[in-house]
């Protein structure tokens, strides 16, 4: 945060007092740093694009001015898109909050439920829609909606539309709302496809850009830990038994993975109160998860990508992955779960010797070397990848020959 930025405060910015009681009834006061570049750039009516690192308060950077400038009820005339259902609850949320002191109504449309209580709201009248946008199209598709009203745009964690291939969905929804609006965009990287995207959809963008965009937050310490493929589980064990955590994020590749080591964990008699999260879980099963371990109902969450991105879980302590990601933008924003709004974290990754090229992916994505890690006390099985600088060939197999006969066996400490 630069020095301009750390003496705002919120009264400064601009925002109407409905919205500021908000802020306040909050315990804000000073902006991080998006929001307070971000939200006098709204208020002036500009086009936005925002770059920033996970957990930065870009919902507040986008909400706050627009429910500012929006002041009453009316017609529809806000659209959030965002592309996971738990993010457009996780908005909607925060909405409630921003806007509890006004008179706007508010609907979240998603698939995984059904389409009558959605209808109803619509049917109602809102102000504000917060949506993935395939359960936006079947609405506009079934003319229970449109978006000719539309003042304020915000699309939000657009590389992962992207990713998901929601971007042509994204650009028919664009293309029906009115050429005189104001577009906001949220974007944790800006590929090609991304930037041609932004290009054609915003007006002279404002561009804000807060940290590296493939960095780790300085807040976060991690480390490789490199283990036997045959000792993940064990080594995933103690590390969370030798860890003073209050809530533990761990990720995996797969969903068996996830169900897995959830089952793992739950046989232990450590208090691990572990649940999983993927695409396989019941929509109410993932949000009765996300509130548990918000609550402390759960203090472990075993979660695959779904949740990596985006997913507005304050304080986490921890992050261990239980694979090393294969694609190293994974890696930081599984990690950016912890260590968010400049709070500190800890991040474990388990390393076998048959994900060496993914860590070399990753730090080349980081643009730094990752410190190699050992438990202490943790009974290892010898790997090569234990040793600062890993003997080969017939050095090797001395190596490997002469532990075997001092320890009579295959483990060492």
């Amino acid at each position: 945060m630069d020095n301009e930025t750390s003496q705002t405060t919120f009264d400064e910015l601009g925002l109407s007092e409905p919205v500021m009681k908000a802020v306040r009834d909050l315990g804000f006061e000073k902006p991080t740093p998006i929001q307070a570049q971000a939200i006098p750039l709204v208020l002036e009516g500009r086009d936005i694009i925002g770059a920033s690192q996970t957990g930065t308060g870009k919902t507040a950077a986008f909400g706050l001015p627009a429910f500012s400038k929006m002041a009453k009820h009316g017609k529809c005339r806000c659209l959030v898109l965002e592309p996971t259902r738990e993010l457009a609850a996780q908005v909607l949320e925060q909405f409630e909050i921003y806007g509890k002191h006004m008179d706007l109504s508010m609907v979240l449309l998603h698939g995984g439920v059904g389409y009558q209580p959605q209808l109803d709201k619509l049917n109602a009248g809102v102000d504000v829609i917060i949506a993935t946008p395939g359960r936006l199209l079947d609405h506009f598709t079934r003319k229970s909606l449109h978006f000719r009203d539309i003042d304020f745009l915000i699309l939000d964690e657009v590389d992962r539309m992207l990713d998901m291939g929601f971007l042509p969905d994204v650009r028919r929804i664009v293309t029906g709302c009115k050429k005189q609006r104001q577009t906001l965009f949220f974007s944790a990287t800006m590929p090609p496809a991304i930037e041609t995207f932004a290009k054609w959809a915003l007006k002279d963008p404002a561009e804000i850009s807060i940290g590296r965009r493939t960095g780790v937050a300085e807040t976060i310490t991690h480390g490789f830990y490199p283990v036997a493929y045959e000792q993940r589980d064990e080594l995933l064990l103690a590390l969370l038994r030798s860890t003073d955590y209050e809530s533990v994020m761990i990720f995996t590749r797969t969903k068996a993975e996830a169900d897995k080591i959830t089952a793992l964990l739950k046989k232990q008699k450590d208090g691990f109160k572990a649940t999983p999260m993927h695409s396989d879980i019941a929509q109410k099963d993932r949000t009765k998860a996300l509130k548990g371990f918000r609550d402390g109902t759960f203090n472990v969450i075993v979660a695959t990508d779904v949740a990596a991105r985006g997913l507005d879980i304050s304080n986490v302590t921890h992050v261990i992955n239980y694979r090393v990601p294969e694609n190293p933008e994974d890696y930081v924003h599984r990690i950016g779960r912890t260590g968010r709004a400049e709070q500190e974290g800890d991040a474990f990754t388990l390393l076998a010797g048959d994900e060496v090229e993914f860590a070399k992916a990753v730090e080349g994505y980081v643009g730094q070397k990752i410190d190699r890690k050992k438990l202490e006390g943790f009974n290892y099985i010898y790997t090569a990848m234990l040793d600062d600088e890993a003997p080969t060939g017939d050095a090797l197999r001395q190596r490997l020959g002469m532990r075997r006969k001092r320890t009579g066996g295959r483990r060492r400490r």
